[in-house]
C-alpha cells in the first residue's frame, strides 16, 4: 500500500511539474488603486493557493484550542469520577467496624 501511495505522489508530481512548465507566461493581476502585480501564470496561482492554506490554518485555530481545552476538562472529569470509584471500591473491601461504645 505504501508503494501505492508513493507511485500516485510522483504521477501527481510530475503532472503539476508539467502544468507549471506549460504556464510560465507573464499575467498580470490588478489590484485596487491602479496597482498590478506582474508574475508567472503559476507563481501567481502557488502564491495564492498558499495564501488560501494559512488563511485556512489560522481559521482552524481556535476550533483547535476549543477542544484541546475540552478535552482538558474531560480527562479532570474522567480522573475524579475513577478516584471516587476507586474509594467506594477501598470502603466496600473494609469489614464494618465493631461499635465500642456499648
Amino acid at each position: 500500500m505504501k508503494y501505492v501511495f508513493r507511485i500516485i505522489a510522483v504521477v501527481l508530481f510530475l503532472v503539476f511539474f508539467g502544468f507549471a512548465l506549460k504556464n510560465t507566461q507573464e499575467a498580470v493581476l490588478t489590484l485596487f488603486l491602479g496597482y498590478e502585480l506582474r508574475g508567472p501564470l503559476v507563481m501567481l496561482l502557488l502564491g495564492f493557493f498558499v495564501a488560501g492554506a494559512v488563511l485556512g490554518i489560522f481559521a482552524m485555530i481556535p476550533t483547535v484550542f476549543r477542544h484541546r481545552r475540552d478535552l482538558t476538562r474531560h480527562k479532570k472529569t474522567l480522573a475524579n469520577i475513577e478516584r471516587e470509584q476507586e474509594a467506594a471500591r477501598q470502603a466496600r473491601m473494609q469489614p464494618p467496624q465493631p461499635d465500642l461504645g456499648q
